[in-house]
């Protein structure tokens, strides 16, 4: 699990800014939902895929935890799925990554694989939403009906786990917000490659995007 570490300056300004540090003083449980970036077998999984992020071994147990508590509160629990379309991931990251890498993140997604399904550590229910997405982003035009979901769900606030933080569930915050969501982002339950870019996420999106919490702050709030 990531050393969470924001600058003393940062919580100031945010105190500074709305009068406190944290934006959320409660929920409600009818119109959140809990979203799960992209736990999957090619991330979670040590020595499956070059997509393999180490840290989210630690935020399972977290993850599941919050899941149990969003279900008893009656919140939503929604999981993405990510593929990376070949035209697409070969385009988008021809100056990125060498040719191999790019080849082999599109085999180990396709819909339907085994790099593609959601870690067996997950609690997943049947009740549960599953949705795939097919850019970092799960509320970008086009990448998957989550948003879909969340409207006929009548849910406006989200709170955002996953991976890796400062790709998909950041990307996925920032649409949220400016298609007019609420969102947690818990602090705890994201993973990415290091510290210093899970924390330089927490501290871009803690002023204006997202409010910032841990899983224990978090379950409170649902009860």
């Amino acid at each position: 699990m990531h050393k969470i570490d924001i600058p003393q300056e940062i919580i100031d300004s945010c105190i500074r800014f709305r009068g406190r540090r944290h934006a959320f003083e409660d929920l409600d449980p009818a119109r959140t939902a809990l979203v799960v970036i992209d736990m999957q077998t090619s991330w979670v999984e040590p020595g499956f895929s070059p997509l393999h992020i180490p840290a989210t071994l630690g935020i399972v147990p977290n993850i599941n935890a919050l899941a149990a508590a969003a279900r008893a509160a009656g919140t939503v629990v929604a999981w993405t799925r990510s593929t990376f379309p070949a035209d697409w991931t070969t385009r988008s990251y021809a100056r990125f990554g060498a040719p191999e890498w790019r080849d082999r993140i599109i085999a180990d997604t396709v819909p339907g694989s085994r790099g593609h399904r959601i870690a067996d550590a997950m609690d997943v229910r049947p009740e549960d939403v599953v949705v795939d997405k097919t850019r970092p982003s799960a509320l970008v035009q086009g990448s998957s009906r989550l948003e879909s979901e969340l409207r006929a769900r009548d849910r406006d606030t989200l709170i955002i786990t996953g991976t890796l933080t400062n790709a998909c569930c950041e990307s996925t915050a920032r649409d949220a917000a400016a298609l007019g969501f609420l969102n947690i982002m818990v602090s705890d339950a994201m993973a990415t490659r290091t510290d210093v870019e899970h924390n330089a996420t927490l501290v871009n999106v803690m002023q204006l995007v997202a409010d910032v919490r841990t899983t224990e702050d978090v379950i409170e709030l649902l009860r």
